[in-house]
Formats: structure tokens, sequence, C-alpha cells
């Protein structure tokens, strides 16, 4: 299992990789899977702010396309600030990950850890539509 420092290395090196040219607010993301797989993804930012893609989704998106199911945790970068993942980013992690997976946020000279369930309380998942019409009543 990389141990910190390897995590924030892997990080800095993708920064040159963001796309942000409206924030300036580069993110990395390195997202370990059970089998200590390393899988990375940087920001990606669009005009069309919507359509734009955070470090943390890219890096899972990306692993779930090369066939990871499960993660240990997810290592998020940023020169700029504590980039502590948006909404979207818990809600897409709270599919993919238990609620006890660790998150570490590192920027500005701070590294914070959270597990899931912290950052996102009461989420919900694919686990409550288990057994269900796939309608919320």
């Amino acid at each position: 299992m990389p141990n910190l420092n390897e995590l924030k290395r892997r990080a800095d090196e993708l920064l040159k990789f963001c796309h942000c040219p409206y924030s300036n607010f580069r993110v990395a993301a390195v997202l370990e899977d059970s089998r200590g797989g390393l899988h990375t993804g940087v920001n990606v930012e669009n005009a069309s702010y919507g359509l734009t893609m955070c470090a943390e989704r890219a890096a899972l998106f990306s692993a779930v396309a090369s066939g990871a199911r499960d993660f240990r945790r997810i290592f998020i970068h940023s020169p700029h600030g504590l980039p502590l993942p948006c909404g979207a980013c818990r809600q897409v992690l709270a599919e993919f990950c238990d609620d006890s997976m660790e998150i570490i946020v590192d920027g500005n000279g701070q590294t914070q850890r959270y597990i899931l369930s912290e950052l996102l309380p009461h989420g919900f998942s694919s686990r409550e539509l288990e057994g269900s019409d796939g309608f919320l009543h």
C-alpha cells in the first residue's frame, strides 16, 4: 500500500494535465483499489460549467472502466487550497464505495482525513434500491 508521500508525489505529477482555464484551481486525485491498483484523474473544465469533470470522478470512472469495483481510499490534492469533494463527487463515491472509505484531502500545507459517511451523512446509493422496483415511493 503506497504511503501518503507516494500518493502526494503521484498527484503532483498529474497537476500538469489539469484543464482549468476558468477557475485556475488545479486538482488531481489518486484512487486506490482493494488490490493496490492506483487510478488517477484531474479536473477538466468546460465552458459549459455543468459539463466540467472533477478529478475525483475522473479517477473513479477510469477505475470502473478498467474493471475495478472495490476501493480503499482516495487522495485529492491541489496546490491552490483544500480540495474537498463537491456534492456530485460525494454522491458518485457513495455509489461505488463503502461508507467507511478513507478520503484524504491535501492542499495549502494541510492534510485532512475523512471517511465518506462524514462527508455524505445519510447518503443514498444503489444499496437503498436493492429489492425495490427501482422507484422511490
